[in-house]
């Protein structure tokens, strides 16, 4: 199992890694309240650089009435919602049409790309299930016992939305068919008149709390995974010598001053912050994934840290980073990091990534007979 090379740091997301996804959240908020799947990670990616949401994560704006104004205004934007049904549904369902789902890059999404077979009890770690009182409940979407800034939680981190990364879909060298398809699409070009008549056909904008969503995500991102988690505990309890620098570099929020949630947790073994030896968020450094800047920011940190410990310092090509979203590594793999990807409801498959490369084993007798 040992690599040739081990890694001198181990980089951590903390959203949809180190603690659930909030894509479960979205998913499920979509669902009940008969909202086109996809529309809120559409609305904020799309949003992107000034949306309210990203502006949080710099920590440019506060946690206030201010930004859930803005955050609901974000999730009922016309130009948006019109794009959304005319280019962004199409295209996905073309991409479906030739192509095996399962193989295209990320969907639009908060905190990771579907898995390729649905998730089992086993792989959501339902046999622990989250502690009653974290979860919102199922009857209460739209208002009810809304979270507020005054619930008491803890601290989470929430990634970025990120684009398509679709794969290229193989075209036909048949110089006939090709001939013949471009005639087909020119006749069946709506003119300015019908494109202008389909929008106004396009249902009303959900009416989305964004309030209520946001403290949803919140709550719900605030239970450790039941793979990743005990693995970061594994690594922090080896000795000295063998262990690598453990760090995180995550798109985080800054609560309201006094708030039960910058508590990560009321127990320090379960706080995900706690665990690592150093932490770049972006709220607190007014960059966020996957501006590259903060993955140097994090690089530099770690290096400072080797130093100052004794070692040679730390680049990036010493470095695994583990994310659940593909923009987010692809930056780090730019730059010269190995990248793990995690993945909404086979988040073990990472911590088998992780041994590979670490070459140490970080899961359990009874996780291993269960899932290897």
């Amino acid at each position: 199992m040992a690599p040739s090379k081990p890694p001198k740091a181990v980089l951590f997301d903390i959203g949809g890694v180190c603690v659930l996804s909030p894509l479960e959240v979205i998913a499920s908020y979509e669902n009940k309240n008969n909202i086109p799947k996809d529309w809120v990670n559409f609305a904020i990616s799309r949003s992107s650089p000034e949306g309210f949401w990203q502006r949080l994560e710099r920590g440019e704006i506060c946690m206030d009435k201010a930004f859930f104004q803005g955050f609901n205004a974000d999730l009922r934007n016309e130009n948006l919602w019109k794009e959304f049904h005319t280019s962004f549904r199409n295209s996905k369902k073309k991409l479906k049409d030739v192509a095996n789902p399962t193989q295209l890059g990320d969907h639009v999404s908060l905190k990771a790309e579907a898995a390729d077979t649905s998730p089992t009890n086993q792989d959501r770690g339902a046999q622990s299930p989250p502690t009653s009182g974290h979860q919102p409940s199922e009857n209460k979407d739209q208002g009810g016992d809304r979270p507020s800034l005054s619930k008491p939680s803890r601290d989470t981190t929430i990634g970025d939305p990120v684009s398509i990364e679709s794969e290229e879909v193989a075209q036909t060298s048949d110089t006939e068919t090709l001939s013949r398809d471009k005639q087909s699409t020119a006749s069946s070009s709506p003119s300015p008149q019908e494109a202008t008549s389909s929008l106004e056909k396009l249902p009303l904008i959900p009416n989305i709390d964004g309030e209520y969503l946001f403290w949803s995500m919140m709550a719900h991102s605030r239970e450790p995974d039941p793979f990743i988690f005990p693995a970061l505990l594994r690594l922090e309890k080896l000795p000295a010598k063998q262990k690598p620098i453990l760090a995180a570099l995550s798109n985080t929020v800054i609560f309201p001053a006094g708030h039960p949630y910058n508590r990560l947790s009321d127990s320090p073994e379960s706080d995900p912050r706690s665990h690592f030896e150093v932490f770049v968020a972006s709220a607190e450094v007014g960059m966020r994934k996957p501006d590259v800047d903060i993955y140097k920011l994090a690089i530099e940190r770690l290096d400072k840290f080797d130093k100052e410990k004794g070692g040679d310092g730390v680049k990036a090509e010493d470095c695994v980073f583990l994310d659940d979203i593909g923009e987010n590594l692809k930056t780090a793999r730019n730059l010269g990091m190995q990248t793990i990807k995690v993945i909404l409801g086979k988040t073990w498959r990472a911590v088998k990534e992780l041994e590979h490369a670490t070459g140490i084993e970080l899961m359990d007798d009874k996780t291993r007979r269960s899932k290897l």
